[in-house]
């Protein structure tokens, strides 16, 4: 386990846990060939069926919302039929950004899985710690690191070929 400060732990990773990372990590890798920042996610429900996965779709539709976490919120929520995605793990490449962790408060998500640290914009302990504030009326499980050197990879060659 990995600790954030004296008060926040995260949980240990579950053997479903690295499978999904690997589907999000490819998922990572198609938003790269598209010439998007690698990021992929999925949200599974509490069976395990994946509910909804996407990359990043910032560049594509002119939208700095289209994160892959905003993008699977609503595909879940519009194919559960409900703005609350209780019970349902969140999947992603990158420790979210506030908006995403903020989407992922709001939707009620339970569970939360990311693969590398995001030191810039991570609000989810490396920034901020939005996700398991004790002053909001929701906190959720974080599983951190899995798969982070994978995922962190994706993000160091993209960014090199960027500069």
């Amino acid at each position: 386990m990995r600790r954030i400060d004296a008060r926040l732990t995260f949980m240990q990773v579950r053997p479903a846990d690295d499978q999904a990372m690997q589907r999000a990590l490819t998922l990572a890798a198609d938003s790269a060939a598209r010439g998007e920042i690698p990021v992929g996610a999925l949200i599974i429900d509490s069976t395990g069926e994946i509910l909804a996965e996407s990359g990043n779709w910032n560049e594509a539709k002119f939208d700095p919302t289209a994160h892959a976490e905003i993008e699977v919120i609503r595909a879940a929520a519009t194919k559960l039929s409900s703005a609350r995605l209780d019970g349902c793990t969140l999947v992603v490449t990158l420790e979210p950004c506030p908006m995403c962790a903020g989407a992922a408060m709001q939707a009620r998500i339970a569970r939360l899985v990311f693969g590398a640290d995001n030191k810039d914009y991570g609000a989810v302990g490396s920034k901020f710690d939005v996700v398991r504030d004790s002053r909001l009326p929701h906190q959720m499980e974080v599983v951190a690191n899995v798969r982070a050197d994978e995922a962190k990879e994706l993000l160091d060659r993209f960014f090199e070929t960027k500069r």
